[in-house]
């Protein structure tokens, strides 16, 4: 999938031009000169970057796995690691990013791979908190899904707790979602906890 550019975003012009307003606005209450060369094109800049950032909103996780949905007699855990995850929280707008872990039990269908962490993008680009983050992630694939159970795992580090507030730089956050087997079941769930927390390979 090509690269795009958040600067080279199109949007809805009167939400464009409302949204360089407060940030200009922003700019001047922070002491700085939004006419001054470095800046003149800031609010333009961050009013598409967030556009990009929380683009999210616009998506939704049954139309992202679209028809890419097959019969298969796969009874055993299918699972994709280390899914890059980059979010904004929602309390101090900083990003949070980290890794996820996803993982499933099919019950007569199998995704394509690559829909996983497409559906993991459909709810990280949204203002969040982590522990919603995952509920959001297991939920929909255990409605579109509908295997006989979801496991996600997210091991996070927030910048609201690095640059700010109690600034610790080396803390991770762990949070996991569990549906059907991957809570029911103990074997399966030790099974999949062993393997979201084993070491990453590097190829």
């Amino acid at each position: 999938m090509a690269t795009v550019d958040p600067d080279d975003m199109e949007t809805d012009n009167a939400t464009q031009v409302e949204f360089e307003g407060l940030i200009r606005r922003q700019l001047e209450l922070l002491g700085e000169d939004p006419e001054r060369d470095g800046l003149l094109k800031t609010p333009s800049r961050v009013a598409k970057s967030m556009a990009w950032l929380t683009r999210g909103y616009d998506l939704d996780a049954r139309q992202v796995i679209g028809d890419a949905m097959f019969a298969e007699n796969h009874e055993n855990m299918v699972m994709v690691r280390d899914i890059e995850m980059y979010s904004m929280c929602e309390h101090h707008m900083l990003p949070f990013f980290g890794k996820v872990h996803v993982a499933y039990i099919p019950n007569g269908k199998i995704v394509g791979l690559s829909k996983l962490p497409r559906v993991v993008e459909v709810f990280a680009r949204r203002l969040q908190v982590q522990e919603r983050l995952g509920e959001q992630i297991a939920n929909a694939l255990d409605e579109v899904l509908q295997p006989k159970g979801v496991g996600v795992v997210i091991e996070a580090v927030h910048l609201c707790m690095m640059m700010r507030g109690v600034e610790k730089q080396s803390s991770r956050t762990i949070t996991s979602s569990l549906r059907g087997l991957f809570r029911d079941d103990s074997k399966t769930r030790s099974e999949f906890l062993r393997l979201a927390h084993g070491p990453s390979a590097s190829y």
